[in-house]
């Protein structure tokens, strides 16, 4: 059973945490509201989500459970228990997943003349195209296995939809059945798209034309019954980082690459034939919890296919065009801009254009000296790095990319690559650190003859095609103090030069924690004292629990605290003498809510900071980052007035905390609720069709006792996996 302890009063789960949070974008997929293919593509999302979830988070957990782990997570259950627990609530998530498409999306597709045919369904038209393009296309790329003494089973790849085939021999029909097993070519698309009306679009299972055509494969065989089927394997993906910094865990990566590349889940159809479900799990060495059945097509992370193949603008979102930047009378080039004023950028409402514009323009202009910039993920033919290959040919050109950008390592390296090819100084940062920060420098002679620092800083990667659906803030400045300390910060990345302040900048691993843990103690002086006292984070995740600690101080002193965080918050709000005036809200909407905001009230003398970092140890302590201060008087009463109020006040895309993990929609919780929505509102306003004045002046309403105590249901777990022994 699982223990009690101070850890469960303070802390709720990590894991159940990040269910929760995909659990929220699941229901943006239920969500009647939303476009139909804008639907589709979150229930997708939510499988891409619990993909790389299980692959490195639970396959994380069975490795620390076979290396003799016991020591308690955040929640005070070991790693056994957090295991089951975990596996009990995917497998609930999987149930809901299908349901959703099963009973809601899927109908509603057929009603708006998008369908997914079985075979019997065909028409001799269908039939005949589908077969043609089998032969053309499908059957080439095929390899069929039988599975016998002289074939042993085939190293399935990782995520690699298969089908397994019970086969019975035709000439001794008496004889033992054999498995065969066929991969489903990753090359083509998992959907064939079949002749139709007008209208109207038709598709069949890939998977499914292959089933149609197993006797042709298999000749001499009878096929007895088949599966879809697909396998995940632990990627052993730097879960060390996030909570394994001694040097004990260090002695142990070794032990962990034993498990690299062992099946941690194997997922089929529920229609699949018992013995073809216990082969497979006997081969994969799997129990019986890690078998996952969907009712229907295995691995629906593919049905992304559909938004975009699907021509049909009237199931999606409107179209949107963020808001170009317009330059001051006075100014010829972002130059002359950021002389006058420190530019923010609010992502996707501001148009990405002028960061790829000030870094282009610092490749072409002669008056610019040298460029010096970090990487962590950027899009395919990225233009940043093609104005950083240009400037090479010209002026000093320095890039720190992060090779280890998990899923992002190929294309990293190769742009690493390119550029060192082009002349361009490529580092890889501080040993053992991954380099998170969003920096870029620029060295300009201007024409006043002053040679000055210009910066972009931001909370996002420098990637022109996540910026038109993440939301991230960015701030090009040539304040004097900032871009000084942004210098420092390349030598602590290019030399690892450290010097002992980067005020007013907070530099993780250095300075960050410490000066965070600072200004959230000294909001709990100013409330002692009777002055203003309030803080305001917007962040993607808080787990560093000596954060959380500070916050339930600064809380139990009287300081109001509001927390905007996207995914896993493992702090309970609301808890009576221990979190009265926290309140946790998560927006979930059309856009990746993706910035980094921090807000201090500061006694009466407001702070505000951006950056790059959540209150994650990874962030704080296993990572180069930068949060930055934000001074313009404009700028700050934007992110207050305009941006985290429309947050603050959320009813229809946000849902709070509670106690016990869960979440409910704001709406449900408010005494009087005005349907609003940030995001809709933030892009009203971009597109001047709205006014600062819409944002309702309501008061947060207040974490409630949860309906159905997270501590209930680990129990029942617990309890089903005892009965189970």
């Amino acid at each position: 059973m699982p223990r009690t302890s101070n850890k469960q009063r303070l802390f709720n789960g990590r894991d159940f945490s990040w269910i929760q949070f995909n659990r929220r974008v699941l229901e943006e997929a239920e969500d009647a509201t939303n476009p139909l293919l804008e639907r589709v593509k979150f229930l997708a999302i939510t499988a891409n989500n619990l993909d790389e979830y299980v692959e490195v988070r639970q396959a994380g957990l069975m490795q620390r459970i076979e290396d003799g782990y016991r020591e308690p997570g955040y929640d005070g259950l070991r790693p056994e228990e957090s295991l089951a627990v975990l596996t009990a609530e995917i497998h609930d998530f999987i149930q809901t997943q299908y349901r959703c498409w099963n009973l809601q999306l899927l109908p509603e597709m057929r009603k708006h003349g998008v369908r997914l045919l079985d075979w019997k369904e065909l028409g001799d038209e269908a039939r005949a195209h589908a077969q043609n393009y089998f032969q053309r296309e499908v059957d080439p790329l095929l390899t069929p296995i039988s599975i016998d003494p002289a074939h042993p089973f085939p190293r399935v790849l990782n995520k690699a939809l298969c089908l397994a085939i019970l086969l019975r021999a035709k000439r001794r029909s008496s004889g033992p059945l054999v498995l065969g097993v066929v991969t489903v070519p990753r090359a083509l698309p998992r959907f064939v798209r079949l002749p139709s009306e007008e209208g109207v679009f038709d598709y069949l299972l890939l998977q499914d034309l292959i089933a149609q055509n197993l006797s042709g494969m298999y000749r001499g065989y009878e096929v007895m019954a088949r599966g879809a089927f697909r396998v995940t394997r632990n990627s052993n993906l730097y879960f060390e980082e996030e909570e394994a910094r001694s040097l004990l865990e260090t002695i142990r990566v070794e032990l962990h690459n034993r498990r690299k590349g062992d099946a941690v889940r194997l997922e089929i159809e529920s229609i699949a034939d018992p013995e073809i479900v216990e082969r497979l799990r006997v081969n994969f060495e799997l129990e019986e919890d890690q078998v996952f059945r969907g009712e229907g097509p295995v691995n629906l992370s593919r049905l992304m296919f559909f938004y975009g193949d699907v021509k049909r603008p009237d199931l999606k979102f409107p179209p949107f065009l963020p808001k170009p930047l317009h330059l001051s009378r006075k100014s010829v080039n972002i130059f002359d801009e950021i002389r006058l004023h420190d530019v923010l950028l609010h992502h996707p409402y501001d148009a990405y254009d002028p960061v790829v514009e000030f870094i282009e323009q610092g490749a072409t202009d002669a008056a610019v000296l040298s460029m010096k910039q970090t990487l962590y993920r950027t899009s395919k033919d990225s233009p940043v790095c093609q104005a950083l290959t240009e400037a090479a040919a010209t002026k000093e050109a320095t890039l720190v990319v992060e090779l280890m950008a998990r899923f992002d390592e190929a294309s990293n390296i190769r742009w690493a690559r390119a550029m060192e090819d082009a002349g361009v100084q490529v580092f890889h940062g501080v040993v053992g650190l991954k380099t998170h920060c969003k920096l870029a420098m620029l060295v300009r002679h201007d024409e006043d003859g002053v040679t000055r620092r210009y910066c972009h800083l931001g909370t996002g990667n420098y990637n022109p095609d996540t910026a038109r659906f993440y939301t991230d803030l960015s701030l090009l400045t040539c304040d004097p103090q900032i871009t000084e300390r942004v210098a420092q910060v390349f030598n602590y990345l290019t030399a690892h030069a450290e010097i002992d302040d980067y005020k007013p900048l907070l530099v993780a691993p250095l300075t960050m924690a410490e000066s965070f843990l600072g200004l959230i103690r000294r909001e709990q002086e100013h409330a002692q004292a009777g002055r203003p006292a309030h803080i305001i984070a917007k962040m993607n995740a808080l787990l560093e629990p000596s954060v959380i600690e500070a916050l339930y101080a600064a809380s139990q002193a009287g300081v109001e605290i509001d927390l905007i965080i996207r995914g896993l918050s493992i702090l309970r709000p609301g808890v009576k003498g221990l979190s009265e005036n926290i309140r946790v809200r998560s927006v979930v909407g059309r856009f990746l809510e993706h910035s980094r905001i921090f807000m201090f009230a500061n006694g009466g003398e407001q702070e505000v900071y951006l950056g790059s970092a959540d209150w994650m140890p990874r962030n704080l302590f296993e990572r180069c980052e930068v949060v930055f201060p934000v001074r313009d008087a404009a700028a700050k009463a934007r992110i207050q007035d305009e941006i985290v109020a429309a947050y603050l006040a959320d009813t229809l895309k946000a849902r709070l905390q509670q106690p016990d993990g869960t979440y409910l929609r704001a709406a449900k919780l408010a005494k009087e609720p005005v349907p609003f929505s940030s995001q809709a509102y933030l892009m009203q306003l971009a597109e001047g069709k709205a006014e600062l004045e819409a944002i309702p002046k309501t008061a947060p309403p207040k974490p409630v006792a949860a309906e159905k105590p997270v501590r209930a249901r680990k129990k029942a777990v617990a309890k089903k996996s005892d009965a189970a022994d």
